[in-house]
């Protein structure tokens, strides 16, 4: 089995790609060694110590090392982990354990009703536009809500930290929102 490894803009994460299906559908960030629990593989690479952040896409794992780290001495480890899972096809997750992100009810937007068709429209661009091309850099961008005017989105995986969210979030992201629904103002980051 071959492991491609690409960079992402994030020095601090690497996507791994085990050129297979990772996710069926959704995906699942995991920012803590609490939170990786719920995943054999997540656990496994959290216990190397030198890891603060694992998120499985699709079909790539993006693993962010932690600050000062050397991703040349982490680079093997991480790849010896992820072959091993997935020569032995272990299961990704725990049972019992949800298998993909979902949204905290907490996340403390609740969209006015009166705002469907806004909201309809840019959840669509969104995941027809905004997400995929996030894929691409190993990360993933959720939405969290609309509210006069300002949308709140969440960055996930390597697009978590990278020096260059906030330009991707008001330089990209932000144009294109502003250009296709005139009635979104900003984006912020949650």
């Amino acid at each position: 089995m071959l492991i491609e490894t690409e960079a992402t803009p994030n020095p601090a994460t690497l996507k791994f790609l085990p050129g297979r299906a990772v996710m069926e559908g959704g995906t699942r960030d995991f920012a803590t060694p609490e939170e990786a629990e719920a995943s054999p593989l997540a656990q496994a690479l959290f216990d190397l110590g030198d890891v603060t952040g694992v998120f499985f896409g699709a079909d790539f794992i993006s693993v962010t090392a932690a600050p000062g780290i050397d991703w040349a001495g982490l680079k093997p480890d991480v790849l010896a982990i992820l072959l091993d899972h997935f020569s032995a096809n272990m299961p990704l997750f725990r049972a019992g354990s949800a298998s993909f992100s979902v949204p905290p009810a907490d996340s403390g937007f609740t969209d006015d009703p009166a705002d469907a068709d806004i909201v309809a429209q840019i959840r669509d661009l969104i995941d027809t536009r905004v997400r995929p091309a996030v894929a691409n850099d190993g990360g993933d961008i959720v939405y969290r809500g609309f509210d006069k005017g300002k949308v709140y989105l969440q960055m996930q995986g390597a697009c978590s930290g990278c020096p260059s969210s906030t330009a991707t979030l008001k330089n990209g992201i932000e144009q294109l929102l502003k250009h296709y629904v005139p009635e979104v103002t900003e984006v912020r980051a949650v």
